[in-house]
């Protein structure tokens, strides 16, 4: 086959599939090893992991590596045919998840999947591990199916990652979209044991995620009585001397952020105050 006639063949293949096309796909396109293997010479394709290459002219970006990893794991199967299933069979998740998910601060070193049965590599850069999702644990960034962010940080304290990094996942997450507490809660409740809680609350296991995030009660508190200006608006004197009684509730806080937000200009203090309301409209 000649090399144009192969390129026009995967092009629609590679035009689906953010410019990638795994070598059993190129077969089922008519387009050889050997063609295959011209083509990644002449410069035109790219190999970019073990039996998956791409177009030279396609832009690359930061999830590369990941896709590629994620479209060798079923190699003749398209990636549409995959992410129109739910869960499907291998699930971005861990670090790797974090990352698509924008949330915290972790390196992701290796691209990390769930699969509902035991898998193993060879490659130093990918990590599997074995748990079947729902459909309701999985939902699609980027173009690949991930685990939420519920199920990411939930994932991310069984992995034992330091509740710092996890905290700070927390927190961005926070920021990003209203959480579906009940769920985390309940995704959290077989790790709480384990994290020096009563056995499955996982009510108390995510208060202390809070607090590594700075986002409990007290710490948001502290952080609207240290707004810019926010005294001449709020009583912020009155604020940072208050003893918070028992039943302080993020309702009430949230009451009086509104009451001064409505009211400031669209200044520092104005933007810090939407950036406290956005945490408290989730943890609430």
């Amino acid at each position: 086959m000649y090399a144009r006639t192969a390129l026009r063949d995967l092009a629609e293949v590679t035009a689906s599939q953010w410019g990638m096309v795994t070598s059993a796909q190129a077969v089922a396109h008519g387009v050889s090893h050997l063609t295959l293997s011209r083509l990644t010479g002449s410069g035109d394709f790219i190999r970019v992991a073990h039996g998956v290459y791409k177009n030279a002219c396609a832009p690359s970006d930061e999830h590369e590596a990941l896709r590629a990893a994620w479209l060798a794991i079923e190699p003749d199967r398209f990636a549409w045919e995959r992410t129109a299933e739910r869960p499907g069979f291998a699930v971005v998740s861990g670090e790797s998840a974090a990352q698509l998910h924008g949330i915290g601060n972790l390196r992701a070193m290796r691209s990390e999947f769930t699969t509902p049965v035991r898998k193993q590599t060879q490659r130093l850069d990918v990590r599997y591990r074995t748990r079947t999702l729902t459909s309701d644990d999985v939902t699609i960034r980027a173009g690949l199916p991930v685990t939420t962010v519920e199920r990411t940080i939930a994932d991310l304290v069984e992995a034992r990652v330091q509740l710092g990094h996890i905290g700070d996942a927390l927190r961005d997450a926070a920021r990003q979209s209203r959480l579906d507490t009940d769920r985390l809660i309940e995704l959290l409740a077989p790790l709480a044991e384990r994290n020096g809680h009563p056995k499955r609350d996982g009510q108390a296991l995510l208060a202390q995620l809070r607090e590594a995030a700075g986002i409990d009660i007290a710490s948001l508190v502290r952080r609207i009585a240290a707004v810019p200006n926010l005294s001449a608006l709020v009583a912020g004197r009155y604020l940072a001397s208050l003893e918070l009684p028992d039943d302080l509730t993020l309702g009430a806080v949230r009451s009086l952020l509104e009451s001064a937000a409505s009211s400031a200009a669209r200044d520092a203090t104005a933007d810090h105050l939407t950036e406290v309301l956005n945490i408290t409209e989730w943890a609430s």
